[in-house]
Parts: C-alpha cells; sequence; structure tokens
C-alpha cells in the first residue's frame, strides 16, 4: 500500500513538473519578439514564364529526286558541311519491268528515227528536183528532230536507271545528293541500303537528312492565356537554359500566336523569341528553356516582401515594433511586385524594420 501511495506521489510530482516547464515556455513564447525584416533597396522585376525549346529558325529536310537505294553516306550527325557538299549517294534501284520498258522505248525511238531520217532523205531529193514544196520538206525536218529528242530522252532515263548517272546540255545529272545549304547536320533518317522515295508533285519523298544553320536560333514556347494579355513584340527575354544553368543568354519577343493551343488540360498561346548571339556558350538544338519575357523593370527601390503586408480597404499597411512588445500599424503606398518582394512607394525609409505576421496555429 505505501509502494501505490509513493507511486502516485512520484507520478504527480513529474506531471506538475512537466505542466510548468510547459507553461514557463508558452509563455516566453508568448512574450519573445517577433521577427521583422528590413527595408532595402533592390530590383524589381515583372516578368511572365514561358517554357518550351531552343530551336533553329529554319531547319531544311534533305530530300532525293530519284528513287533507290542509299549507296553510301558521307557525313553524320553533328558534321558541319557547306552548300553544295556531298552527303549521301543513292544508287538506282530500278525493278526488271522498268529496264524492260526503258530498253523497249531506246528501241521503238531508234525505229522512228530511221524511218523519218528514210522519208526525209526521200522528200529531200524531190525538193531538189523541186517536185515538193520548202514547206513540206521543213515539216518532215520538225518531225525528225523532234523524234530525235525523244530518242535522246529515252536514251538518257536508260542511262540514268543504269548508272545512276547522266549529262543532259552539259549539266551533269547524278544521284549524289548535295547539302541545299551551309550548315551542320543535326539528323539523318536513313542508313546504307535503305530505300529511298523521290521527291515529286504527287509525293513528299523520303526524308534522308535535317540540317539547319545554327547561327540563328530561336525560342519556342508557349505562354499561359492569363498573362498573354501584357505582352508586346520586342519586349527584352532572358533564358534559362535547364543544361547551361550559369548561361547569360538574352533575346527579345518577336511573336506572338493569335490563337490559342491546348496544353495538358490548359490554355497556351505559342511564341516565338529572338536569341541574340552569347559569346562562349554553345547552344544546341532541343535545349529545354524557360524564357522570363520582361514586363517592367525597377532597380535601386525601396522593396519588402510582400508577405509582410496586410490589405483592407484598397489600402495596404505594414506593423512596425515598439518597445515593450507593442506595435504601431503604419499605411504605406505600393508599386511593381514580383509576387515576392514589393516596391514601396511612400509610408517607409530604408532600414526600417517591419514585424513579420504571426505564426497561425493549425488546429
Amino acid at each position: 500500500m505505501k509502494k501505490m501511495i509513493v507511486f502516485v506521489l512520484v507520478v504527480t510530482g513529474i506531471a506538475l513538473t512537466g505542466y510548468y516547464i510547459y507553461s514557463k515556455n508558452v509563455e516566453a513564447e508568448a512574450n519573445a519578439p517577433r521577427p521583422t525584416v528590413e527595408v532595402v533597396r533592390d530590383t524589381i522585376v515583372d516578368k511572365v514564364l514561358a517554357i518550351g525549346t531552343i530551336e533553329p529558325e529554319h531547319e531544311i529536310s534533305v530530300k532525293s529526286k530519284i528513287a533507290g537505294v542509299v549507296k553510301k553516306i558521307y557525313m553524320e550527325e553533328g558534321d558541319y558541311v557547306k552548300a553544295g557538299q556531298a552527303l549521301l549517294e543513292v544508287k538506282p534501284d530500278p525493278t526488271p519491268l522498268e529496264l524492260t520498258e526503258a530498253n523497249q522505248q531506246v528501241s521503238l525511238r531508234e525505229l522512228a528515227v530511221g524511218s523519218i531520217k528514210r522519208e526525209l532523205d526521200r522528200q529531200k531529193a524531190l525538193l531538189d528536183q523541186e517536185m515538193v514544196s520548202a514547206s513540206a520538206y521543213d515539216e518532215f525536218w520538225r518531225q525528225y528532230e523532234e523524234a530525235s529528242m525523244q530518242l535522246d530522252n529515252a536514251k538518257q532515263r536508260l542511262e540514268l536507271l543504269e548508272s545512276g548517272r547522266v549529262t543532259i546540255d552539259g549539266r551533269e545529272i547524278e544521284s549524289i545528293i548535295r547539302a541545299p545549304i551551309s550548315g551542320y547536320l543535326l539528323t539523318k533518317s536513313i542508313e546504307v541500303g535503305d530505300p529511298v522515295t523521290p521527291l515529286s508533285s504527287f509525293q513528299e519523298g523520303t526524308v534522308l537528312m535535317r540540317m539547319a544553320n545554327m547561327d540563328r536560333l530561336i525560342f519556342k514556347g508557349t505562354v499561359d492565356e492569363t498573362d498573354v494579355g501584357k505582352l508586346v513584340e520586342e519586349m527584352p527575354v532572358e533564358l534559362k537554359i535547364g543544361a547551361l544553368p550559369n548561361a547569360l543568354v538574352t533575346g527579345h519577343l518577336d511573336r506572338i500566336w493569335l490563337k490559342s493551343e491546348k496544353q495538358d488540360n490548359s490554355t497556351v498561346f505559342p511564341v516565338e523569341i529572338t536569341i541574340s548571339p552569347a559569346d562562349g556558350v554553345l547552344l544546341r538544338a532541343g535545349y529545354s528553356a524557360n524564357a522570363n519575357i520582361i514586363i517592367e523593370k525597377r532597380e535601386n527601390v525601396l522593396t519588402i516582401p510582400e508577405r509582410v503586408i496586410y490589405s483592407r480597404n484598397d489600402s495596404s499597411f505594414v506593423k512596425l515594433p515598439l518597445p515593450d512588445n507593442k506595435e504601431e500599424e503604419r499605411a504605406i503606398v505600393t508599386g511593381l511586385s514580383d509576387a515576392i518582394n514589393i516596391e514601396v512607394l511612400a509610408g517607409l525609409e530604408e532600414g526600417v524594420e517591419i514585424l513579420e505576421k504571426p505564426v497561425k496555429e493549425i488546429q
């Protein structure tokens, strides 16, 4: 019985001691001065965020005008090539039917030319004897020239099908695909032996390679519909490149689309930003980036954290500490905000301490 009484007294003493310590801590916290922030001079930037990627201004798709298979590739991704430099060679791969038809066309055109030539010789003899008119002879001559041209075309087509090269009027037609511009080879979508569909008026043709001049790059991205109304062309832009966190890249807003797009259940507007040359920064096509489009920028102005402001009846107030844990409410006039800090136009001076808002306890 005595042990039980002693145990109860000990537990009661521990509980009373704990409660006393807790009460003292609560009282100390209640009497402790609230933290403050200082009015400082800083730069306030109002900006709109655009999310997108770095891309070449002009990207060229390289295609062939000759059907066949890839025989040889001279360049690889990342290579710099000059306009006219060989990229790859396409080997003609005609079907047996195409070769047969081409040979038949040559034979038929040769027969036609021979027949018209004999008739032309006969007409020449009659013309010399003044038995036919000159106009009749000229008609046969026209037919002979036309048949000769058709024969030449048939031979050139056969030669192109067999060898992939032919010379027409002193101009060499070949199956080597050359660079249309000077620039870098970005991607190639074929390998040796792959079939090639030619570019024509009724088909797009196989995209063999893609290349671009990397000296002119742009940013293509999107802006939320709630922000697009703030934008105008030629606004300055600061870009943050994901792969180059320390790079300083700037530009200006070049285009704002008139029509919106749906993206992840949000409405956005595409924008295009021209990137200014940056010394010592190597940009690559496809880099992801964030573009801060600067709406307005004010430097060396008085600023405070926006979280310490109280709003009432369209007016703004802050609380200043006084002795004995008292406080003073002061009205202020605010200006530009970047959603974290806000400009103070009137009501405060540099170096003044402002009380933080009390921390709300979670019930």
